[in-house]
């Protein structure tokens, strides 16, 4: 007995001193590294317009929202908030803010406007025009390659991403960006949300090509990977004192009770909707339980001599992270939830619980407040997120997305007061400051976005940025840009090097 006293007396002692060291943690956060990129973020199809001049060739996106009722009032990206003949008069907004870095993407046919074959060099030297406009004012670029504007050709010739033939393209393409543009461009991110453009496009048809095939989506997934792993191998070469990673949406996976069935759904998600790209980004393979439940499903991909040996090549630099959210999950019956409704509308609850059967579905979580597209509000599940990122792959972060789309109302004065959007942000970034204490390794945060921009199915009601832009789904309007209460905010953040965040 005197045995089991002694050891519960220690286990006790030993607690005490563990939650000692966390209430120290808590007591005194580290600071931001003093090279710590604050900026924010875009995509071309978002904000460029400008959609058939000078060259460029259609985009996937350019014929997928004139198909009817696929966009919030058909909008279309044509106009967008036109940044390409605006592009001084935004950047120049960002060094009055005193931004370290701008994340863009590069239009793929802007710059091949057939996918391959002949180069546009307009194409070309707008994006050389921006990249300089950065550079003269002390703003580090970085560049997405891929941002979901696939060119039309390739999905007319092959089926874009449902083909091997798109690694050789997507490869050429990256190419003669890292020789055009690596002498100025430090950091790059390979793929955009790759979870998101494959599982939209073949999983739920609610983006380009449409399409609700779960083995295709496996297997263009896999594609995707392929022609990850190929553009960071050749990026070694063309760029070598540069950092490239791919940017993931990660939304961290929580058990909706202690019930181990409920623990054990929330494994299965991680699983299946985190790892399952990570691991591959991280590892070059894909993990055990996830792959064996697809294989005895028969949804597994199709997989060739040579494939891992190319996926073992395309270790990233860094683990880019876009995060807007958490998800809660629980018990699924075989008989159980499978597909459920969407929120693009805004309408806030309309959106239904998802998930899959004997595997997991997502609830409500009536822990957290949501937006009005109910997407969660967790800042504590950024910092859980970064933890858990660190511990299974030991990479530096980049977060390359995080922000808040709302309704935004333009006052007397042209005034915008987006406190509710500040009060995110700065949660936020406590929550990235609690995980740099944790040991988290950071190398910047990009808030999405930096100007408002057309929100891929919601037209231009949900808005994101520091910069109001002056338009809206009827179009015609002046475009005039100007500053939401949240943009002097974050100027100080930027001045104080997060040093006012409480």
């Amino acid at each position: 007995m005197r045995f089991w006293h002694v050891f519960a007396r220690t286990i006790i002692m030993l607690t005490i001193e563990w939650q000692g060291v966390i209430k120290v943690l808590y007591k005194e956060l580290k600071p931001f590294p003093d090279n710590f990129l604050w900026g924010a973020a875009s995509a071309a199809y978002q904000v460029e317009g400008a959609w058939n001049v000078d060259g460029k060739g259609p985009s996937n996106w350019d014929e997928f929202v004139r198909i009817p009722g696929k966009t919030f009032k058909g909008t279309t990206g044509d106009v967008a908030v036109d940044h390409y003949h605006r592009y001084e008069e935004d950047v120049r907004l960002m060094a009055e803010m005193g931004m370290k870095t701008y994340r863009f993407s590069v239009a793929w046919s802007r710059i091949f406007p057939k996918g391959k074959g002949e180069i546009n060099e307009k194409g070309l030297q707008f994006y050389d025009n921006l990249i300089n406009e950065l550079v003269k004012n002390n703003i580090e670029p970085i560049l997405t390659i891929y941002h979901w504007d696939l060119p039309q050709a390739l999905q007319e010739l092959y089926g874009g991403w449902e083909s091997r033939q798109i690694v050789g393209d997507f490869t050429n393409y990256a190419v003669e960006l890292f020789k055009r543009y690596g002498d100025r461009v430090k950091y790059w991110v390979s793929l955009n949300e790759q979870n998101i453009f494959t599982a939209l496009g073949y999983k739920m048809a609610l983006h380009p090509p449409g399409v609700k095939d779960e083995k295709l989506f496996y297997q263009v997934n896999h594609h995707a990977n392929l022609a990850n792993a190929s553009v960071i191998k050749e990026f070694r070469k063309y760029v070598p004192h540069g950092k490239i990673g791919p940017s993931f949406a990660y939304s961290p996976a929580y058990a909706a009770t202690a019930k181990p069935e409920d623990i054990l759904a929330a494994e299965n998600a991680e699983e299946l909707n985190s790892h399952w790209w990570m691991d591959i980004y991280a590892w070059g393979k894909y993990p055990e339980a996830a792959w064996k439940y697809l294989e005895e499903k028969g949804l597994a991909p199709h997989m060739e001599d040579g494939d891992f040996e190319l996926l073992r090549q395309g270790k990233p630099d860094f683990m880019g992270v876009n995060y807007y959210r958490t998800t809660t999950y629980e018990k699924n019956p075989l008989d159980g939830v499978s597909e459920g409704q969407f929120n693009t509308s805004g309408k806030k609850g309309s959106s239904e619980d998802t998930g899959i059967p004997g595997v997991f579905k997502t609830v409500k979580n009536p822990n957290l407040e949501a937006t009005n597209w109910d997407w969660e509000i967790d800042p504590t599940g950024l910092r859980i997120g970064l933890r858990r990122i660190t511990s299974r792959y030991r990479l530096p972060i980049l977060i390359s997305e995080n922000g808040l789309g709302e309704y935004d109302t333009l006052e007397e004065n042209n005034t915008v007061n987006d406190d509710y959007r500040i009060d995110y942000i700065r949660t936020h970034l406590v929550a990235v400051q609690e995980a740099i204490t944790d040991g988290v390794e950071m190398i910047g945060y990009c808030v999405w976005s930096f100007t408002d921009l057309l929100s891929w199915l919601n037209g231009f009601q949900k808005r994101y940025g520091f910069v109001y832009v002056n338009q809206d789904e009827e179009g015609g309007k002046d475009l005039r840009r100007i500053k939401k209460k949240s943009y002097h905010w974050y100027k100080e953040v930027i001045d104080t090097n997060g040093g006012n965040l409480k």
